[in-house]
């Protein structure tokens, strides 16, 4: 699969990796990230020194406000940067006036908070990053270039077989070196991404569609349980007292008259449907989580594994719904992915609260190399804790083992 950022990149084999253009595209990063860090340090300090200059004058503000406002202008240029380490386009968090004007746009602009959070970007980037930056491609250029060159400028009478001999590392250690840029390109791509990213602060249409996702989770596992709890109540017992019915004309019919093999046939079919039908009320919404927790019913999902499952939970009290519902379904999932995919002996089921996180961990001894995108099953349960507001973290390396690591909010 295609690599789409420098942090995928790193994790491709050393010869794919070099090969790639990602390391030079890093390098072209954190290039241009030194020379727009010192751009905009020039131009940002001329604004303030002017406004500093003529404080009690209209050019004065002018100056300020322009330097307050340059931010807008560097997160702009560090937006489509970006694309060059990363794939993920970067939405511009600025709303729109509502009126149009210059006095309006400043307002609407001033307001914000993502204004001054790409200011407060800009003047880090200006007194450290683009330093940084500018350091590190300035100590591999000046290690490549000293060991490269050494043939053309010792002139020491230093054997000129022991000069080669030093370019030739050179090459090899500037090749090696490109690993360390790549990862602070990496780096320096978080950073960006972390500050400059959508905030759902910024924009009102992000928070309303996140209540939104949240009434339509509550209402779903709502509905989830009145699925349960008439299957249980309604359908289940039906074809429990079906499934009797049969039983006691089965007794009543003497072997080997007529009706006895279709009575026992058809009580045999009553017994594997009601056992289908209760197969069916666990995956829905298994009666023990509603009834004794998720402790319980993560007990019971470890008994029914076809592998031996260690189970260590520690909850201190009940939490919401919801939650619990998210967490067990994530378990079964992970473990049905254990018990198909990964050939191992043995699996560990974990939970615990730390503050208003739940978190959950599956860990198998399988062969490991478990990827999302080569099938539905993690990519359907990290949907699933999405969905929750919660977060999922998997590692598979080959040889195993595998980790699903999970954290879901469970504060009031």
């Amino acid at each position: 699969m295609r690599p789409r950022s420098v942090m995928d990149a790193l994790r491709l084999p050393p010869m794919r990796f070099l090969r790639s253009w990602w390391p030079w595209r890093s390098l072209l990063y954190l290039t241009s990230g030194g020379a727009l860090g010192a751009a905009a340090g020039s131009v940002l300090l001329v604004l303030l020194l002017a406004g500093a200059a003529l404080t009690l004058v209209v050019i004065g503000l002018a100056g300020f406000l322009a330097a307050a406002l340059s931010g807008i202008v560097v997160a702009r240029v560090e937006r489509r940067r970006l694309r060059l380490v990363d794939d993920v386009r970067l939405t511009d968090p600025h709303r729109r006036p509502d009126r149009p004007g210059l006095r309006r746009w400043l307002t609407t602009r001033l307001s914000e908070p993502a204004t001054w959070r790409e200011l407060g970007y800009t003047m880090l980037m200006v007194t450290a990053l683009c330093w940084l930056d500018g350091m590190v491609v300035a100590l591999w250029a000046w290690v490549v270039a000293a060991l490269v060159g050494g043939p053309f400028y010792i002139d020491d009478g230093t054997p000129l077989a022991l000069t080669l001999a030093g370019a030739v590392f050179g090459v090899v250690l500037g090749i090696v070196l490109l690993y360390p840029l790549t990862a602070w390109a990496a780096a320096r791509a978080a950073i960006t991404q972390a500050v400059l990213g959508p905030r759902m602060e910024s924009s009102p249409e992000l928070t309303e569609v996140a209540r939104s996702r949240a009434r339509l989770v509550d209402a779903f596992e709502v509905e989830r349980r009145r699925i349960e709890r008439d299957l249980h109540d309604g359908a289940q017992q039906r074809l429990l007292a079906l499934s009797m019915q049969l039983g006691l004309a089965r007794l009543e019919l003497a072997p080997g008259t007529p009706g006895a093999q279709p009575v026992a046939r058809a009580h045999e079919l009553a017994k594997e449907a009601l056992t289908e039908l209760r197969e069916l009320i666990r995956g829905v919404h298994p009666k023990i989580l509603s009834d004794r927790g998720l402790h319980a019913a993560l007990l019971e999902v470890a008994d029914r594994a076809p592998l031996p499952v260690d189970v260590d939970v520690a909850l201190p009290e009940r939490l919401p719904g919801a939650v619990e519902a998210c967490a067990y379904f994530v378990v079964v999932e992970a473990l049905a992915n254990v018990a198909k995919h990964s050939s191992a002996t043995r699996a560990r089921v974990a939970a615990s609260v730390s503050g208003e996180w739940l978190r959950v961990q599956v860990r198998d001894d399988g062969r490991g190399g478990a990827d999302p995108a080569r099938g539905t099953g993690l990519s359907g349960l990290a949907d699933r804790v999405a969905a929750a507001g919660g977060t999922v973290a998997l590692a598979s390396p080959a040889g195993g083992p595998t980790v699903v690591h999970v954290e879901l909010p469970c504060g009031s």
